[in-house]
Protein backbone atom coordinates (compact mmCIF):
# COMPACT_ATOMS: atom_id res chain seq x y z
CA UNK A 1 0.00 0.00 0.00
CA UNK A 2 2.86 2.39 0.55
CA UNK A 3 4.27 1.63 -3.07
CA UNK A 4 0.80 2.46 -4.43
CA UNK A 5 0.13 5.61 -2.03
CA UNK A 6 3.92 6.56 -3.31
CA UNK A 7 2.85 6.34 -6.55
CA UNK A 8 -0.34 8.22 -6.58
CA UNK A 9 1.06 11.22 -5.08
CA UNK A 10 4.11 11.46 -7.13
CA UNK A 11 5.65 15.11 -8.10
CA UNK A 12 3.98 16.90 -10.87
CA UNK A 13 7.15 16.81 -13.11
CA UNK A 14 6.93 13.08 -13.08
CA UNK A 15 3.41 12.85 -14.08
CA UNK A 16 4.33 13.85 -17.62
CA UNK A 17 2.20 12.64 -21.05
CA UNK A 18 4.01 9.05 -21.75
CA UNK A 19 4.77 8.61 -18.50
CA UNK A 20 1.99 6.04 -17.90
CA UNK A 21 0.90 7.84 -14.59
CA UNK A 22 -2.50 9.38 -15.92
CA UNK A 23 -3.25 6.01 -17.34
CA UNK A 24 -1.95 4.25 -14.33
CA UNK A 25 -4.50 6.48 -12.03
CA UNK A 26 -7.09 6.00 -14.70
CA UNK A 27 -7.25 2.43 -14.63
CA UNK A 28 -6.62 2.25 -11.08
CA UNK A 29 -9.96 4.09 -10.35
CA UNK A 30 -12.01 1.98 -13.18
CA UNK A 31 -10.78 -1.17 -12.04
CA UNK A 32 -11.97 -0.08 -8.71
CA UNK A 33 -15.04 1.04 -9.18
CA UNK A 34 -15.84 -1.80 -11.42
CA UNK A 35 -14.79 -4.14 -8.41
CA UNK A 36 -16.97 -2.49 -6.44
CA UNK A 37 -19.83 -2.80 -8.70
CA UNK A 38 -19.32 -6.75 -9.03
CA UNK A 39 -19.51 -7.12 -5.27
CA UNK A 40 -22.72 -5.05 -5.18
CA UNK A 41 -23.94 -7.05 -7.92
CA UNK A 42 -23.09 -10.52 -6.21
CA UNK A 43 -23.95 -9.64 -2.63
CA UNK A 44 -26.74 -6.63 -2.75
CA UNK A 45 -28.26 -7.64 0.02
CA UNK A 46 -25.31 -6.81 2.00
CA UNK A 47 -23.33 -3.68 0.12
CA UNK A 48 -26.65 -2.13 -1.19
CA UNK A 49 -29.28 0.22 -0.14
CA UNK A 50 -32.62 -1.16 0.82
CA UNK A 51 -35.02 1.37 -0.22
CA UNK A 52 -32.49 1.99 -3.55
CA UNK A 53 -31.94 -1.77 -4.77
CA UNK A 54 -35.53 -1.96 -6.94
CA UNK A 55 -34.59 1.15 -8.46
CA UNK A 56 -31.68 0.24 -10.12
CA UNK A 57 -31.57 -0.62 -13.79
CA UNK A 58 -29.31 -4.05 -12.87
CA UNK A 59 -29.10 -4.60 -17.15
CA UNK A 60 -27.65 -0.80 -17.99
CA UNK A 61 -25.13 -1.20 -14.70
CA UNK A 62 -23.78 -4.95 -16.12
CA UNK A 63 -23.31 -3.13 -19.09
CA UNK A 64 -21.24 -0.28 -17.59
CA UNK A 65 -19.39 -2.67 -15.06
CA UNK A 66 -18.28 -4.27 -18.10
CA UNK A 67 -16.86 -1.24 -19.71
CA UNK A 68 -15.33 -0.11 -16.81
CA UNK A 69 -13.85 -3.58 -16.19
CA UNK A 70 -12.64 -3.46 -19.84
CA UNK A 71 -10.81 -0.24 -19.36
CA UNK A 72 -9.33 -0.57 -16.31
CA UNK A 73 -7.70 -3.67 -17.42
CA UNK A 74 -6.53 -2.02 -20.96
CA UNK A 75 -5.11 1.37 -18.72
CA UNK A 76 -3.19 -0.75 -16.17
CA UNK A 77 -1.49 -2.82 -19.17
CA UNK A 78 -0.97 0.62 -20.74
CA UNK A 79 0.85 1.58 -17.47
CA UNK A 80 3.00 -1.30 -17.25
CA UNK A 81 3.96 -0.81 -20.57
CA UNK A 82 5.24 2.56 -20.02
CA UNK A 83 6.01 2.43 -16.25
CA UNK A 84 7.35 -1.05 -15.54
CA UNK A 85 6.85 -2.72 -12.32
CA UNK A 86 4.72 -0.14 -10.73
CA UNK A 87 2.07 -0.47 -8.48
CA UNK A 88 -0.55 1.36 -10.22
CA UNK A 89 -0.47 -1.00 -13.09
CA UNK A 90 -0.34 -3.98 -11.38
CA UNK A 91 -2.89 -3.14 -8.30
CA UNK A 92 -5.85 -2.13 -11.55
CA UNK A 93 -4.75 -5.08 -13.56
CA UNK A 94 -4.85 -7.45 -10.00
CA UNK A 95 -8.46 -5.66 -9.30
CA UNK A 96 -9.78 -6.26 -12.81
CA UNK A 97 -8.81 -9.68 -12.66
CA UNK A 98 -10.48 -10.41 -9.48
CA UNK A 99 -13.86 -8.62 -10.32
CA UNK A 100 -13.56 -10.91 -13.32
CA UNK A 101 -13.07 -14.83 -11.55
CA UNK A 102 -15.69 -13.17 -8.93
CA UNK A 103 -18.21 -13.24 -11.98
CA UNK A 104 -17.52 -9.69 -13.68
CA UNK A 105 -20.93 -7.95 -14.91
CA UNK A 106 -22.54 -10.90 -15.01
CA UNK A 107 -22.24 -11.88 -11.62
CA UNK A 108 -25.33 -13.80 -9.67
CA UNK A 109 -26.50 -12.45 -6.73
CA UNK A 110 -25.68 -14.58 -3.77
CA UNK A 111 -28.84 -15.35 -1.26
CA UNK A 112 -29.06 -13.55 1.92
CA UNK A 113 -28.72 -15.34 5.12
CA UNK A 114 -32.19 -15.98 6.37
CA UNK A 115 -33.40 -13.38 8.91
CA UNK A 116 -30.51 -10.84 7.74
CA UNK A 117 -32.04 -7.00 8.29
CA UNK A 118 -29.18 -4.91 7.89
CA UNK A 119 -26.86 -3.57 4.98
CA UNK A 120 -24.25 -1.01 4.51
CA UNK A 121 -23.90 1.72 1.19
CA UNK A 122 -21.19 0.17 -0.70
CA UNK A 123 -23.29 1.58 -3.76
CA UNK A 124 -23.84 5.08 -2.25
CA UNK A 125 -20.15 5.17 -1.73
CA UNK A 126 -19.31 4.27 -5.96
CA UNK A 127 -22.27 6.34 -7.10
CA UNK A 128 -21.39 9.52 -4.54
CA UNK A 129 -17.21 9.26 -5.45
CA UNK A 130 -17.55 8.98 -8.73
CA UNK A 131 -20.37 11.71 -9.36
CA UNK A 132 -18.76 14.58 -7.65
CA UNK A 133 -15.27 13.15 -8.35
CA UNK A 134 -16.31 13.82 -12.15
CA UNK A 135 -17.93 16.90 -11.74
CA UNK A 136 -15.32 18.55 -9.61
CA UNK A 137 -12.12 17.43 -10.49
CA UNK A 138 -11.78 19.05 -13.85
CA UNK A 139 -13.49 22.09 -12.72
CA UNK A 140 -10.75 22.58 -10.21
CA UNK A 141 -8.01 22.19 -12.52
CA UNK A 142 -9.88 24.95 -15.08
CA UNK A 143 -10.84 27.22 -12.00
CA UNK A 144 -8.72 26.46 -9.27
CA UNK A 145 -7.60 29.19 -7.22
CA UNK A 146 -4.10 28.63 -7.09
CA UNK A 147 -2.05 29.58 -9.90
CA UNK A 148 -0.37 25.89 -9.57
CA UNK A 149 -3.07 23.35 -9.86
CA UNK A 150 -3.94 21.77 -6.18
CA UNK A 151 -2.78 18.10 -7.02
CA UNK A 152 -6.12 15.53 -6.93
CA UNK A 153 -3.72 13.59 -4.53
CA UNK A 154 -2.59 16.29 -2.33
CA UNK A 155 -2.17 16.11 1.85
CA UNK A 156 -4.52 14.02 3.82
CA UNK A 157 -6.29 13.13 0.68
CA UNK A 158 -6.52 9.06 2.15
CA UNK A 159 -8.26 10.66 5.37
CA UNK A 160 -10.94 12.35 3.71
CA UNK A 161 -11.67 9.49 1.18
CA UNK A 162 -11.85 7.43 4.17
CA UNK A 163 -14.25 9.69 5.73
CA UNK A 164 -16.46 9.69 2.65
CA UNK A 165 -16.42 5.72 2.61
CA UNK A 166 -17.16 5.76 6.62
CA UNK A 167 -20.30 7.99 5.85
CA UNK A 168 -21.62 6.04 2.86
CA UNK A 169 -21.46 2.63 4.01
CA UNK A 170 -23.11 3.89 7.27
CA UNK A 171 -25.52 5.97 5.30
CA UNK A 172 -28.58 4.21 6.48
CA UNK A 173 -28.00 3.97 9.78
CA UNK A 174 -26.92 7.97 10.20
CA UNK A 175 -30.12 8.73 8.16
CA UNK A 176 -32.57 6.53 10.48
CA UNK A 177 -30.56 8.23 13.46
CA UNK A 178 -31.23 11.69 12.21
CA UNK A 179 -34.56 11.63 10.96
CA UNK A 180 -35.81 9.46 13.80
CA UNK A 181 -37.14 12.10 16.47
CA UNK A 182 -37.92 14.97 13.84
CA UNK A 183 -40.65 11.76 12.31
CA UNK A 184 -41.72 11.10 15.77
CA UNK A 185 -42.39 14.88 16.39
CA UNK A 186 -44.11 15.33 13.36
CA UNK A 187 -46.32 11.96 13.42
CA UNK A 188 -47.13 13.34 17.06
CA UNK A 189 -48.35 16.65 16.17
CA UNK A 190 -51.44 18.14 14.33
CA UNK A 191 -50.81 21.36 11.91
CA UNK A 192 -52.95 19.13 9.38
CA UNK A 193 -54.28 22.23 7.33
CA UNK A 194 -50.96 24.62 7.86
CA UNK A 195 -49.47 21.48 6.57
CA UNK A 196 -51.51 21.34 3.55
CA UNK A 197 -51.04 24.55 2.77
CA UNK A 198 -47.41 24.59 3.06
CA UNK A 199 -47.39 21.84 0.64
CA UNK A 200 -49.82 23.81 -2.02
CA UNK A 201 -47.97 26.24 -2.60
CA UNK A 202 -45.70 26.61 -5.66
CA UNK A 203 -42.98 23.88 -6.32
CA UNK A 204 -40.15 27.00 -6.47
CA UNK A 205 -41.06 29.03 -3.63
CA UNK A 206 -41.36 25.84 -1.32
CA UNK A 207 -37.95 25.36 -2.46
CA UNK A 208 -36.61 28.97 -1.35
CA UNK A 209 -38.22 28.52 2.01
CA UNK A 210 -37.05 25.34 2.56
CA UNK A 211 -33.18 26.26 1.76
CA UNK A 212 -34.06 29.85 3.99
CA UNK A 213 -35.05 27.73 7.09
CA UNK A 214 -33.02 25.31 6.65
CA UNK A 215 -30.00 27.49 6.71
CA UNK A 216 -31.44 29.68 9.78
CA UNK A 217 -31.50 26.77 11.71
CA UNK A 218 -28.27 25.45 10.55
CA UNK A 219 -26.96 28.78 11.59
CA UNK A 220 -27.14 28.77 14.92
CA UNK A 221 -26.77 25.23 15.01
CA UNK A 222 -23.19 25.57 13.61
CA UNK A 223 -22.34 28.71 15.62
CA UNK A 224 -23.23 26.66 19.09
CA UNK A 225 -20.46 24.30 17.50
CA UNK A 226 -18.07 27.24 17.49
CA UNK A 227 -19.17 28.78 21.14
CA UNK A 228 -19.68 25.96 23.53
CA UNK A 229 -15.81 24.11 24.01
CA UNK A 230 -17.41 20.40 24.06
CA UNK A 231 -19.15 20.57 20.92
CA UNK A 232 -16.42 22.26 19.15
CA UNK A 233 -14.00 19.59 19.93
CA UNK A 234 -16.69 17.54 18.05
CA UNK A 235 -16.24 20.35 14.76
CA UNK A 236 -12.61 20.93 14.98
CA UNK A 237 -12.54 17.74 13.92
CA UNK A 238 -13.62 19.26 10.71
CA UNK A 239 -12.10 22.15 10.78
CA UNK A 240 -8.75 20.22 10.87
CA UNK A 241 -8.43 19.85 7.46
CA UNK A 242 -5.64 22.40 6.14
CA UNK A 243 -5.95 22.00 2.82
CA UNK A 244 -9.66 22.75 1.47
CA UNK A 245 -11.14 21.05 -2.10
CA UNK A 246 -14.16 19.30 -2.77
CA UNK A 247 -13.15 15.73 -0.78
CA UNK A 248 -12.37 17.93 1.94
CA UNK A 249 -16.13 18.54 3.29
CA UNK A 250 -16.34 14.99 3.52
CA UNK A 251 -14.26 15.29 7.05
CA UNK A 252 -16.88 15.60 9.79
CA UNK A 253 -17.29 13.73 13.06
CA UNK A 254 -19.86 11.07 13.16
CA UNK A 255 -21.77 12.77 15.87
CA UNK A 256 -21.54 16.02 14.76
CA UNK A 257 -23.33 14.40 11.23
CA UNK A 258 -26.14 12.99 13.21
CA UNK A 259 -26.35 16.24 15.51
CA UNK A 260 -26.07 18.41 12.59
CA UNK A 261 -28.29 16.73 9.97
CA UNK A 262 -31.12 15.80 13.07
CA UNK A 263 -31.66 19.48 13.99
CA UNK A 264 -31.29 21.16 10.43
CA UNK A 265 -33.82 18.94 9.04
CA UNK A 266 -36.29 19.93 11.45
CA UNK A 267 -37.97 22.32 9.15
CA UNK A 268 -37.86 20.34 6.10
CA UNK A 269 -40.46 17.87 7.45
CA UNK A 270 -41.86 19.59 10.70
CA UNK A 271 -43.54 22.05 8.39
CA UNK A 272 -45.11 20.09 5.46
CA UNK A 273 -43.13 20.85 2.42
CA UNK A 274 -44.35 18.61 -0.25
CA UNK A 275 -41.84 15.44 -1.80
CA UNK A 276 -40.79 17.12 -4.91
CA UNK A 277 -39.22 20.51 -2.76
CA UNK A 278 -37.63 18.58 -0.91
CA UNK A 279 -35.92 16.00 -2.87
CA UNK A 280 -34.40 18.57 -4.88
CA UNK A 281 -33.13 20.66 -1.84
CA UNK A 282 -31.37 17.43 -0.88
CA UNK A 283 -29.82 17.34 -4.03
CA UNK A 284 -29.12 20.78 -3.88
CA UNK A 285 -27.20 20.76 -0.31
CA UNK A 286 -25.55 17.52 -1.47
CA UNK A 287 -23.73 19.45 -4.41
CA UNK A 288 -23.10 22.72 -2.67
CA UNK A 289 -21.36 21.85 0.59
CA UNK A 290 -19.19 19.86 -1.86
CA UNK A 291 -18.79 23.15 -4.16
CA UNK A 292 -18.34 25.33 -1.06
CA UNK A 293 -15.69 23.44 -0.10
CA UNK A 294 -13.93 23.14 -3.38
CA UNK A 295 -10.81 25.05 -4.70
CA UNK A 296 -12.96 27.20 -7.10
CA UNK A 297 -12.85 30.26 -8.40
CA UNK A 298 -15.10 31.89 -10.66
CA UNK A 299 -13.25 35.25 -11.00
CA UNK A 300 -9.90 33.84 -13.01
CA UNK A 301 -8.24 36.41 -15.24
CA UNK A 302 -9.42 35.22 -18.40
CA UNK A 303 -12.67 35.85 -16.59
CA UNK A 304 -11.93 39.48 -15.11
CA UNK A 305 -15.01 41.63 -17.82
CA UNK A 306 -16.47 44.18 -16.23
CA UNK A 307 -19.78 42.39 -16.64
CA UNK A 308 -18.24 39.25 -15.04
CA UNK A 309 -16.68 41.07 -12.07
CA UNK A 310 -20.30 42.84 -11.38
CA UNK A 311 -22.26 39.53 -11.66
CA UNK A 312 -19.74 37.81 -9.52
CA UNK A 313 -19.62 40.74 -7.04
CA UNK A 314 -23.77 40.54 -6.56
CA UNK A 315 -23.54 36.66 -6.63
CA UNK A 316 -21.69 36.74 -3.42
CA UNK A 317 -23.81 38.98 -1.70
CA UNK A 318 -26.97 36.50 -2.16
CA UNK A 319 -25.67 33.11 -2.04
CA UNK A 320 -22.73 31.61 -0.44
CA UNK A 321 -19.51 30.66 -2.17
CA UNK A 322 -16.18 28.93 -2.11
CA UNK A 323 -14.29 31.91 -0.77
CA UNK A 324 -16.96 33.20 1.66
CA UNK A 325 -16.69 29.33 3.01
CA UNK A 326 -12.86 29.41 2.63
CA UNK A 327 -12.79 32.15 4.92
CA UNK A 328 -14.99 30.36 7.87
CA UNK A 329 -12.04 27.68 7.79
CA UNK A 330 -9.02 30.72 7.54
CA UNK A 331 -6.87 30.70 10.97
CA UNK A 332 -6.47 34.51 10.43
CA UNK A 333 -7.61 36.24 13.29
CA UNK A 334 -10.50 38.00 11.69
CA UNK A 335 -11.95 34.99 10.26
CA UNK A 336 -12.51 33.10 13.67
CA UNK A 337 -15.93 32.70 14.49
CA UNK A 338 -17.24 33.90 10.91
CA UNK A 339 -19.77 33.06 8.04
CA UNK A 340 -22.10 30.50 9.51
CA UNK A 341 -24.13 29.84 6.65
CA UNK A 342 -23.99 27.86 4.41
CA UNK A 343 -26.86 29.28 2.05
CA UNK A 344 -27.48 32.62 3.10
CA UNK A 345 -24.91 35.47 3.60
CA UNK A 346 -27.53 37.67 4.41
CA UNK A 347 -27.72 35.98 7.80
CA UNK A 348 -24.26 36.86 8.87
CA UNK A 349 -24.45 40.28 8.02
CA UNK A 350 -27.85 40.08 10.34
CA UNK A 351 -26.40 38.95 13.48
CA UNK A 352 -22.72 40.93 13.13
CA UNK A 353 -20.72 37.08 11.69
CA UNK A 354 -19.92 38.38 8.19
CA UNK A 355 -16.26 38.48 6.72
CA UNK A 356 -15.55 38.78 3.18
CA UNK A 357 -12.78 40.98 1.99
CA UNK A 358 -12.52 42.16 -1.37
CA UNK A 359 -11.34 39.41 -3.31
CA UNK A 360 -8.90 38.33 -0.68
CA UNK A 361 -8.64 34.70 0.15
CA UNK A 362 -7.83 33.26 3.69
CA UNK A 363 -3.82 32.75 4.38
CA UNK A 364 -4.21 29.44 5.34
CA UNK A 365 -7.12 26.90 6.98
CA UNK A 366 -7.05 24.67 9.61
CA UNK A 367 -7.58 24.70 13.58
CA UNK A 368 -4.72 26.50 15.07
CA UNK A 369 -3.34 26.82 19.02
CA UNK A 370 -1.58 23.61 20.50
CA UNK A 371 -4.74 21.34 21.16
CA UNK A 372 -5.42 20.36 17.61
CA UNK A 373 -7.05 16.47 16.47
CA UNK A 374 -4.91 14.11 15.40
CA UNK A 375 -4.07 13.17 11.91
CA UNK A 376 -5.93 9.75 12.19
CA UNK A 377 -9.43 9.14 11.52
CA UNK A 378 -9.50 6.54 14.74
CA UNK A 379 -7.38 9.30 17.17
CA UNK A 380 -9.75 11.95 15.58
CA UNK A 381 -12.81 10.20 16.77
CA UNK A 382 -11.69 9.64 20.06
CA UNK A 383 -10.45 13.64 20.06
CA UNK A 384 -14.18 14.73 21.06
CA UNK A 385 -13.90 12.40 24.26
CA UNK A 386 -10.53 13.50 25.62
CA UNK A 387 -9.85 16.02 27.89
CA UNK A 388 -8.61 19.48 26.65
CA UNK A 389 -5.32 20.24 26.81
CA UNK A 390 -4.96 23.90 28.42
CA UNK A 391 -3.82 26.40 26.03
Amino acid sequence: MTALRDELETPAELRRLGSGWLAGVIGLALSLLGLGAVLCLKYPWLLTMEDARAHYPVHLIRYATLAVLAGGFALGLLSLALRGWKALGVVAVTAALAATLLGGAAADHADAPAGWRWSVGLDWFLLNLTFTGLLFIPLERLFGRRKDPLPTFRAEWREDLFYLLVSSLLVQALAFLSLSPVFWVRDHTGWTAFRSWVAAQPAVLQFLEIMFFTDLVQYWVHRAFHKFPRLWRFHAVHHSAETLDWLAGSRMHLCEVVALRGLTVVPMYLLGFGEGPLYAYLFFVYLSSTLIHSNLRADRAWLRTPFMLKFWAVWERILVTPRFHHWHHGRERAAIDKNFAVHFPVLDRLFGTHHLPAEAWPKSTGVGGSDQPPKTFTGQFAYPFRRARKA
